[in-house]
């Protein structure tokens, strides 16, 4: 009795070490996003191209005559930013804009961050640019990151930038207020926070 005893031990140990081994040299699939180019990922049919909703094929978002089209592969959320970003893109900027009510005449740098955001479903309140310091997770995101100080925030969603500064823009759209951009080169004296999960 006791010899069976000890033999069924040892199976069950042996089995945990074999499977514990396995699982360790299995390597696991790398999350799939706009920063990796979509390493490790399976495309699905993606969303249909909408007005309401443009799409492009792919894992980075493009700008096309001043409209952002979101990546067909990109998690919801992120397309939900991007084209709550294109509702707002040709409005003014004016000073704390955005903060009072979601949907406003004008908005300021923080106000549009928020904007987006909350489409997202990711904040319900609004937030400026100190407190978006310490808002999510420190560092760079797979699919968003916020880029912010005490005085500016923007955002870079997908490989394109939400911003109401044209700053390193090349060839910036008219007007003021939040504008699709190109990615800055430098963000230099900025802290980089980004949602937890993107």
């Amino acid at each position: 009795m006791r010899v069976a005893k000890l033999i069924v031990v040892g199976l069950a140990v042996s089995g945990l070490a074999t499977a514990s081994t396995a699982s360790a040299s299995t390597p696991s699939k790398p999350q799939a996003s706009a920063s990796s180019g979509g390493v490790g990922f399976v495309p699905g049919p993606g969303p249909q191209n909408t007005p309401q909703h443009p799409v492009v094929q792919g894992f980075t978002a493009k700008i096309i005559h001043g409209l952002a089209y979101a990546p067909s592969y990109a998690p919801l959320q992120v397309q939900r930013a991007i084209w709550a970003g294109d509702q707002i893109r040709r409005k003014p900027y004016c000073y704390a804009g955005g903060h009072g009510h979601w949907n406003d005449s004008c908005y300021d740098c923080s106000g549009t961050v928020s904007y987006v955001l909350h489409a997202a479903g990711l904040i319900t309140t609004s937030m400026d640019s100190g407190e978006m310091m310490s808002w999510g997770k420190a560092g760079r995101g797979a699919w968003m990151t916020i880029y912010t100080n005490p005085g500016h925030a923007f955002i870079e969603i997908a490989g394109i930038r939400f911003d109401t500064s044209a700053e390193q823009d090349p060839n910036p759209p008219a007007g003021s207020g939040p504008r699709w951009r190109p990615l800055v080169t430098s963000s230099a004296g900025f802290l980089a926070r980004h949602p937890v999960g993107y």
